[in-house]
């Protein structure tokens, strides 16, 4: 993984500015209660100074709020151990859900709250987050407690050889086809739905701050998700089921 350059952000601009362009910023901004959105013109310096900040603390925070992490495309997936696949899947992806949508959810539906009788088709907007925010945990708990244990069970079984190995198996296509054409597919569904209704989070011409923030978070975590059900529809789950059917084929 390749880490940006860092970003320096300019003191003498305004929170709005910053947050335009650099849409993470704004969870720094809350924590301090810092205005961000179309009235926030004052200079951050200036605000800073008039609510006793640290500023060099904040400006930190906000630097480090800018960084984003590059993943390679040609990271070899499907070469790498089971056991390093779903420890990666539910420590890069099943963690950022757990703390990034609660935030999303909440984002957005402050903003929808306020504009929506200016823009009516955001309460949808709204309830197809609010879809993915119920979902997404429980799904995110069977998979850490029940799918991904078993894995790693098959897996060590088939590369173990030995001839108990193929008793191990309790026929994992079932729970994973629910998943991949159940769960998944509403998942993509839905994630469909919300590019349609955003003009693939493309805010309006005249769009505020809180607009343009809540199109971001929401692109954030579609490019999130549709990068982990890639892993596990096209790379983890068929080389799961592949392995099964050896074993009960050895059996």
């Amino acid at each position: 993984m390749k880490l940006t350059s860092s970003t320096v952000i300019n003191e003498n601009a305004c929170a709005a500015d910053i947050v335009k362009e650099h849409y993470r910023t704004a969870s720094v901004f809350r924590k301090y209660a810092i205005e961000y959105c179309c009235g926030a013109r004052w200079p951050l310096k200036m605000v800073l100074e008039t609510q006793q900040l640290n500023t060099e603390q904040v400006l930190a925070e906000l630097e480090a709020a800018c960084r984003q992490v590059t993943i390679p495309a040609s990271l070899p997936y499907d070469t790498w151990s089971m056991d390093f696949l779903t420890e990666y899947i539910i420590n890069i992806h099943h963690a950022y859900l757990r703390k990034s949508l609660p935030v999303i959810k909440d984002q957005v539906t402050r903003f929808v709250e306020e504009h929506r009788k200016k823009y009516p088709y955001l309460s949808e907007v709204e309830r197809k987050v609010s879809f993915l925010d119920k979902t997404m945990i429980p799904h995110l708990l069977q998979e850490e407690e029940v799918i991904f244990p078993y894995i790693r069970q098959i897996s060590h079984a088939y590369e173990s050889k030995e001839s108990y190995a193929s008793l191990l198996v309790r026929t994992l296509r079932k729970p994973v086809e629910d998943l991949m054409h159940d769960e998944h597919n509403s998942i993509g569904k839905t994630l469909t739905q919300l590019r349609e209704l955003t003009n693939n989070y493309t805010a309006p011409e005249n769009a505020c701050t809180s607009h343009r923030l809540a199109y971001s978070l929401i692109k954030e975590l579609d490019d999130d998700l549709v990068q982990h059900i890639y892993l596990e529809n096209d790379i983890l789950f068929p080389k799961a089921i592949s392995m099964e059917k050896e074993l009960l084929e050895r059996h």
